[in-house]
C-alpha cells in the first residue's frame, strides 16, 4: 500500500528522533570513520555567494553545518531538520562563534520556511532519499537558492549495484541492520537505511532528476568506489531581459 508523503516524512522523522543519540556514533562505527571524509568533500564543492548564507538542509546532529564553518570562515548557516531530537542533539556541539553563525529550524524540505534566492548554496547530506516526493524538495531548494548558487547533495549511490564483489551488498542488507539494532536497540531504523539505499537510484538518474528541477551544469563523483556520490547543480542566472523568480528556469 502507497504510504502518503505527509505521513512517510512524519514516521521518518520519529525514527530518527528515536536514534537520536546514538546517530554520530554509528555513522562513525559503520562507516569506519568515512563520514568524516565525504562530509568534507561535500563543503568543498560548495561555493561562497553574495548572500554569506547557506542552508545545511537535513542537517541532522550539525556535522555539515560545522563543516561549512570549518571551511568557510564568515558563513552564516541555516541549519534545517524534520526531526527535532536531532537538533537538539547538534545544538550541543556548538560553541563560540558557531552559536552565533548557525541558525536551527525544524523545516519540511518540500515547503522550506525561506523566502526566494536567499541563500548561496544548500547542503544535503544523506537526505534527500528520505524526502517524498524528491522532485518537491528540489523545486524549493532552486527557489530558495540565490541565481548562480549551488545544490551539493551527498547520498549513498544505489545499492543494487555489485560493490566490491558484492561484499558491500551483503554488509547493506545483513550486517548493517543487525549492528544498529544491537547498538541503539532499533532494528527497524537500520532495516529502513538499507532498505532505502538499495531502492534508491543510481547517480545518472538523481543527476536528471535535478536537472528536470531546473538545475544547470550538475556533475557527480563516486566515493569509496560508488559506495557515496556527491551531486552538484547550480541555479541558472536569469536573463538580461528575464527577472528571477525563484522558479525552475528551462535548461
Amino acid at each position: 500500500m502507497e504510504v502518503h508523503p505527509d505521513d512517510h516524512a512524519r514516521r521518518v522523522s520519529g525514527m530518527f528522533g528515536r536514534i537520536a543519540d546514538w546517530y554520530d556514533f554509528l555513522n562513525r562505527f559503520l562507516s569506519l570513520g568515512m563520514d568524516v571524509h565525504w562530509r568534507r568533500v561535500l563543503v568543498r564543492r560548495t561555493h561562497p555567494g553574495p548572500t554569506g548564507r547557506m542552508l545545511d538542509l537535513a542537517a541532522g546532529t550539525l556535522d555539515v553545518s560545522l563543516e561549512i564553518l570549518r571551511q568557510r570562515p564568515g558563513t552564516r548557516v541555516l541549519a534545517m531538520d524534520f526531526s527535532r531530537p536531532m537538533l537538539v542533539r547538534g545544538r550541543r556541539k556548538l560553541n563560540g562563534a558557531a552559536r552565533e553563525a548557525v541558525r536551527l529550524a525544524q523545516a519540511d524540505g518540500r515547503t522550506l520556511p525561506l523566502p526566494d534566492g536567499c541563500v548561496d548554496c544548500v547542503t544535503i547530506a544523506f537526505g534527500i532519499r528520505n524526502i517524498v516526493p524528491r522532485a518537491a524538495a528540489l523545486r524549493e531548494i532552486l527557489r530558495v537558492l540565490a541565481p548562480g548558487g549551488r545544490l551539493c547533495v551527498l547520498e549513498f549511490g544505489t545499492g543494487r549495484r555489485r560493490v566490491w564483489g558484492g561484499v558491500y551488498n551483503f554488509y547493506l542488507r545483513r550486517v548493517l541492520p543487525t549492528l544498529g539494532r544491537l547498538f541503539s536497540g532499533d532494528g527497524a531504523a537500520y532495516r529502513y537505511l538499507a532498505e532505502t539505499i538499495v531502492a534508491f537510484p543510481h547517480e545518472e538518474a538523481l543527476a536528471q532528476e535535478m536537472r528536470e528541477a531546473g538545475f544547470l551544469r550538475t556533475f557527480y563523483e563516486p566515493l569509496l568506489s560508488g559506495i557515496v556520490f556527491v551531486h552538484v547543480g547550480e541555479k541558472p542566472e536569469p536573463s538580461a531581459d528575464e527577472p528571477d523568480t525563484g522558479g525552475p528556469n528551462a535548461a
